[in-house]
């Protein structure tokens, strides 16, 4: 018994690939967090000071820094203590302060004093769902009848009424995770927003982040180099050649902002980070205790939902709106209750499972809720399967995927240094607030908005594709599903093949041997993101089948594009202990570095010969990944089909070097002996990766790599950034440019308005997602981002992705809709980066078209269908159309955070009525519109009925998805960084 339980609780963890920022910034634990977030510049020095006498000390425990604490209050400048005094205050003041409560040690004293939802003495408290207790929790602390009201209080309290009605709440997050590519642009507009706050004549020092911001920088590493033992470091070095600059800015950030910790490139990925190091579970802020919550810009922030942590992926500009300390608006989501009963058959993995969840949540309709997981089979899933489950939250249409806190939480902190009386205080803390799960008790009935079930026995092998990551295979039906693709009309699940030029062979020569390519081979075989290489046990599965694979004598085909790009150097560690990256290695699957990789689109070139044969045959080539995304166009431009799969089958589909194969009945290869190997002979049991598991990864690991971390990365400590608190644009960078949006700003909001006799400069179906709209990665020769880098004299090789350049925006509205599939109804079935300027009936680029209505003074709308801007959570997907000149998107259906991306920067977004769309209602997208909305914002009620007319003598109604009266606010403003600044302004 013992064993099984330690060989969980091995398997439950995540590697850990966390880091400390540069040497002068000091890590921040959760007991300084109030000091940090109103510090001075004088008391900003005297904390380096103190950080780095911390650091001379080998022994110190690096999360619970009470020795650094006692120091800072004894020397607190006159400031901090006004401040704290403010604090005591504002306790003061909230109206539920009576329920503020002692939260007792064991040992005698206290870890400090919380406010108590069962002190509320309401019976409905204890039916809620774990996620709103959170929610309520955090209106209760923040209660000042100012932002958070106690009106707001009951409408979470009465859920099970209210959320059916779409009620708006305030919430107020404890902190704001970024990534490098949304992180820079939300630098960039915090260093602008001080420049607009200098040119109202206010002070520019207030544009400052109030809440705790982590940037993880670890988006930028590119597949440049693969098969090497060299690939790390050279990869590495690219990185930074090319992205000096804007590394460079995101390290002035990190001092010019209070309260900013940037983790360095190499570390490891955002979302395991946060998972294995920013992640508090409980917070105590001086004496106050409080569960963690997070904001984050990437939407798979959701990963830390499996740690019980409620977090979700927003905007960048949301993001940027809650660093300044205010609340946000949203819709009381219904939660959707998840039961999970029974275990994982032999040989299924977690990858399996969360590809089932996805497509069970993705057909049952989550979009705008909370799913909360619960029942039996909850003691079965390590955290790091449940944090796999949580992490493709946006794939399934979920603000969140939510775990509550439990045993396996508690041991799997533990595992990965979080100090035992920490992990004391979080399960006191949560027992006695009623948000700890014990499931050796009687659990009392919880009450879902709807309910679903999956007894885990029942999930088979699997993989998602080729278009889309809810589109599950099961792995014995995946042969008669390609055909059935390559026959299909297109679409999601078609290519539209001719049956003559299914069995086309494209020969070759690669590196001076013969090579072939057919339809399905496969040419990039990627181990990447921090959905699965967060789990040991499906990464020690990958290696268990490169093994057998090694001794068997198969060998992967030289021209597949391998790599494997973990999470964390805890990987590495525990592959190495394992000794199965040897066998990797052999298979070609080096280790190409520490970030997100294939997995964004930073896949790299394929080799030229390989290119070659693709686009020379019109070949339909694969990508197999272990990613959560494989919209089209995303992976690499030359693989149209693309399927998520869990790492060992990553292995399998690179040995087998095609997705045109049944693994039951087909051999994958030819052994040494001339024998036929087939799937079972290279498939791990459960049993296998399990000891592998126990025997492997071990705690000591997680500690190292930690010391390791916090040394630095040469290359990062190298780089020199100016000490300004005010950024000196430079007008030749193409990386770094000043943006326009508040250039000739007034104290006076523009206010409400409609749309007059714009004309439509794209029309779209289903499922436009971010990626479409705003594509992260490679720039093409022929784009006109890539004529705008050529005549500011930047060589092809150096043009670097969308994704690096997302800190200017000349490029990013370049590059608004200039993915090459894109598919665009004026094009009449063409499909690529252009559309029809009406007016003069030109095909041009869909910038070149922008530019033309916008100097004619003309304005423009998008018309889409369902599921717009689904997809990553990508704010330049609103900021580009802006800057386009788009003033309005009529869709049947958006993504969540896509729409608020849109409110935010001033765009309005409608809605068709049920049933209605523009094929149904006969618009061709070659009429004008005009959208009737008053000019007075008191007028515009949240989701009421517009009217749009067009000159054709067509007019219907729309909805407007302005959801909460905060939103009209920022559309009275023009957007929510402009209302953001005059309300500082006025402070």
């Amino acid at each position: 018994m013992h064993v099984q339980h330690r060989a969980r609780y091995f398997t439950s963890s995540s590697p850990v690939k966390t880091a400390l920022s540069q040497s002068n910034r000091i890590h921040r634990s959760p007991s300084s967090y109030i000091i940090h977030s109103h510090r001075s510049p004088g008391f900003s020095r005297y904390l380096s000071s103190v950080a780095s006498s911390r650091w001379s000390h080998g022994g110190a425990n690096w999360r619970s820094p009470l020795s650094l604490r006692s120091q800072i209050r004894s020397s607190a400048p006159p400031l901090i203590e006004r401040i704290q005094r403010n604090l005591a205050t504002m306790a003061a003041d909230n109206p539920f302060k009576s329920t503020l409560t002692s939260l007792p040690k064991p040992s005698g004293g206290e870890f400090g004093k919380f406010y108590s939802l069962p002190a509320l003495n309401d019976p409905r408290v204890d039916k809620l769902p774990y996620s709103i207790r959170i929610l309520l929790e955090s209106a209760v602390r923040n209660c000042d009848n100012f932002q958070v009201k106690k009106e707001d209080i009951e409408k979470i309290i009465d859920w099970e009424k209210s959320a059916p009605k779409q009620v708006e709440i305030p919430f107020k997050p404890a902190r704001v995770l970024l990534q490098d590519f949304t992180g820079v642009p939300a630098v960039v507009d915090l260093a602008v927003m001080r420049d607009a706050m200098n040119n109202l004549g206010s002070d520019s020092n207030k544009i400052n982040p109030l809440v705790p911001v982590d940037l993880v920088v670890d988006h930028s590493v590119q597949v440049d180099v693969t098969r090497s033992e060299n690939a790390v470091q050279a990869n590495m070095e690219l990185e930074f050649s090319r992205n000096k600059e804007r590394f460079a800015f995101l390290k002035w950030g990190s001092t010019a902002f209070q309260n900013m910790l940037v983790v360095p490139p190499g570390s490891g990925i955002v979302h395991q980070v946060n998972l294995e190091y920013l992640g508090r579970v409980v917070f105590n802020s001086e004496g106050l205790l409080y569960p963690d919550s997070v904001v984050g810009t990437d939407s798979h922030t959701t990963m830390i939902d499996g740690l019980g942590v409620a977090g979700w992926g927003v905007g960048g500009i949301e993001a940027e709106a809650a660093m300044l300390g205010q609340p946000m608006s949203m819709v009381l989501p219904g939660v959707v209750g998840f039961k999970l009963t029974g275990k994982l058959r032999n040989g299924v993995t977690a990858t399996d499972l969360v590809l089932t969840v996805t497509q069970m949540l993705r057909k049952h309709g989550v979009v705008g809720k909370f799913v909360e997981f619960y029942g039996g089979g909850m003691g079965e899933l390590s955290l790091a399967d449940r944090a796999t489950i949580a992490n493709m939250s946006p794939e399934y249409g979920a603000t969140m995927g939510f775990f509550p806190v439990d045993r396996v939480t508690l041991q799997y902190l533990k595992l990965t240094g979080r100090s035992d009386e920490t992990v004391q205080m979080i399960e006191a803390y949560l027992r006695a607030n009623n948000m700890f799960v014990d499931h050796d008790e009687p659990q009392q009935d919880r009450v879902y908005s709807s309910y679903l079930q999956l007894d885990l026995d029942e999930v088979e092998p699997c993989i998602s594709g080729p278009k889309r990551p809810h589109d599950r295979v099961v792995l014995r039906e995946m042969k008669s599903d390609w055909h059935a693709c390559l026959n299909n009309k297109v679409g999601f699940k078609g290519f539209a093949i001719p049956k003559e030029d299914q069995d086309k062979v494209a020969k070759f020569s690669f590196k001076g041997q013969p090579a072939e390519l057919k339809h399905g081979s496969v040419v990039i075989a990627a181990i990447t993101s921090c959905t699965n290489t967060s789990n040991p046990s499906v990464m020690l599965g990958a290696g268990l089948v490169a093994k057998k694979a090694c001794e068997l004598g198969l060998q992967v085909k030289p021209w597949v594009k391998t790599s494997l790009a973990p999470g964390s150097g805890v990987v590495t560690k525990y592959l190495l202990e394992s000794g199965l990256q040897k066998y990797l290695n052999e298979q070609g699957f080096n280790i190409v570095g520490y970030g997100c990789t294939t997995c964004i689109g930073n896949s790299g070139e394929l080799d030229d010969s390989v290119g070659a044969a693709i686009a020379e045959n019109d070949i339909l080539a694969a990508a197999v990944l272990s990613g959560n995304r494989n919209f089209e166009g995303r992976v690499h431009a030359l693989t149209r089909a693309n399927y998520l799969a869990s790492p060992p089958l990553v292995v399998a589909y690179a040995l087998a070097g095609t997705v045109d194969i049944d693994f039951d009945k087909e051999p994958i290869g030819k052994g040494k002996d001339g024998k036929d190997v087939y799937f079972r002979d290279i498939w791990p049991s459960t049993e296998e990766v399990a000891q592998a598991v126990q025997s492997s990864v071990l705690s000591d690991m997680f500690k190292s790599t930690y010391q390791n971390i916090t040394k630095g990365n040469p290359m990062w400590n190298d780089l020199q950034v100016p000490a300004n608190s005010l950024y000196s644009w430079d007008p030749k960078s193409t990386y770094i440019h000043e943006p326009p949006y508040f250039k000739g700003m007034t104290m006076d909001p523009p206010g409400a308005h409609g749309v007059k006799d714009a004309f439509c400069l794209l029309n779209f179906g289903d499922s436009i997602t971010t990626d479409h709209i705003s594509p992260a990665g490679s720039i093409h020769k022929d784009s006109p981002a890539a004529r705008y880098l050529l005549e500011r004299g930047v060589e092809r090789k150096d043009f670097n992705s969308y994704g690096s350049r997302r800190g200017n925006d000349e490029i990013m509205a370049r590059g608004t809709f200039a993915n090459i599939r894109l598919v665009n109804k004026l094009l009449n079935g063409e499909v690529g980066p252009q559309t029809v300027h009406i007016p003069s009936g030109e095909k041009l680029s869909v910038f070149d078209a922008a530019m033309k209505y916008k100097n004619a003074g003309q304005d423009t709308i998008i018309l889409a269908g369902a599921e717009y801007g689904s997809g990553s959570s990508r704010d330049w997907a609103a900021k580009g159309p802006m800057l386009l000149g788009v003033k309005a998107v009529i869709s049947k259906s958006f993504e969540r955070i896509h729409r608020s991306n849109l409110v935010g920067m001033g765009i309005i977004p409608l809605c068709f009525k049920a049933g209605e769309d523009a094929d149904t209602l006969g618009l061709t997208g070659h009429e004008r519109f005009n959208i009737d909305l008053p000019s007075n914002i008191s007028e515009i009620r949240p989701g009421q009925d517009v009217t749009v007319t067009t000159d054709s003598g067509k007019s219907f109604t729309c909805t407007v998805r302005f959801d909460t009266e905060v939103e009209l606010e920022y559309f009275n403003h023009g957007g929510i960084l402009p209302y953001v600044i005059r309300n500082l302004s006025k402070q």
